[in-house]
């Protein structure tokens, strides 16, 4: 194989039109540029230059390779140049897999932010409820991932970093005995048969360790796959639910919504990113709009809603 940096020194000895220009210009003796030519004509395994009067010209070999080298030598600056719009976050690839309810909380003003200051990265967004993506994360096929987890040790190969704890709200028919109560404990619906809301898995389980520590387990009755659904379910009298705050969207005319006094059951909400992934500016950006967002859903007023149908503030 032919060494590319030689292709580079026939070029300059080629545009300059002799051997000792060729070495002013690159900064060698003449003698090592000869030295780098008559090795080139060794690998090609044909002469590349002949000697007229006190210069030289390419043969037709010189000349073809002397194309080649220009294009090589192009190519090579644009791979710099477009490795350098990745490395300052200018242009690029950003993965993102997230579940439905941090979507429009969290993901939207984020994408939106990430389209602002590196409007040429491109952003990846796929939904995984129910799936785990943390696989993903951690294979690099994601860049980043929206996940609840507990609160804890990290997962092997991936980094957790926690963005807020997402509350979970008391749901009711608006007919219950206890509607016109401002705010309840979680043992008042001990005795309740109770909607399900959540698939299996970390959002069940705050629910589940939640009542436990109530002292009680749920009777669920009947189940569902989204919130809105399950509203349906409790406005039809056939239960009560708990709801995450950023999940509650619209309320149904026909619930009340109301604040768990004392510990209230949460769910905690992070990103998720590789634990080896190397510094990339748009991830950063990313990561400080999300967590931005957080704050904003987290800071969202939490008095007790009135005593009529409707969603918390």
């Amino acid at each position: 194989m032919m060494d590319v940096r030689r292709m580079q020194v026939l070029r300059t000895v080629v545009t300059s039109g002799s051997v000792t220009a060729a070495a002013t210009a690159l900064g060698y003796t003449p003698s090592a540029i000869s030295q780098q030519v008559a090795a080139l004509e060794k690998e090609a395994g044909i002469a590349l230059l002949e000697r007229v009067g006190r210069g030289v010209r390419p043969t037709e070999a010189g000349l073809l390779l002397t194309e080649y080298a220009g294009a090589i030598g192009r190519q090579v600056a644009e791979a710099e140049a477009a490795l350098a719009d990745l490395r300052a976050g200018r242009t690029g690839r950003l993965a993102v897999r997230y579940f439905a309810t941090a979507g429009a909380s969290l993901v939207a003003p984020a994408v939106a932010r990430l389209r602002a200051e590196h409007p040429g990265v491109r952003v990846e967004l796929k939904l995984i409820d129910p799936d785990d993506p943390l696989p993903a994360v951690r294979e690099g096929r994601a860049d980043l991932a929206l996940v609840v987890r507990p609160r804890g040790a990290d997962p092997d190969g991936v980094r957790l970093l926690h963005l807020l704890d997402d509350t979970y709200l008391a749901v009711l028919p608006a007919a219950h005995p206890l509607a016109d109560r401002p705010d309840l404990t979680l043992a008042d619906l001990a005795d309740e048969p109770w909607v399900g809301s959540e698939w299996p898995g970390p959002c069940l389980d705050a629910q589940l360790e939640a009542c436990a520590e109530a002292g009680f387990r749920p009777r669920f009755v009947v189940e569902s796959e989204d919130y809105a659904t399950a509203q349906g379910f409790v406005a039809a009298g056939l239960g009560v639910g708990l709801i995450p705050r950023l999940g509650l969207g619209s309320t149904h005319p026909d619930v009340v919504v109301r604040r768990f006094t004392g510990p209230e059951p949460r769910r905690s909400i992070h990103a998720a990113v590789r634990g080896t992934a190397p510094p990339r500016p748009a991830l950063r950006t990313f990561v400080r709009a999300l967590r931005e967002a957080a704050d904003t859903s987290d800071s969202r007023p939490r008095r007790a809603a009135p005593p009529v149908a409707g969603a918390m503030p």
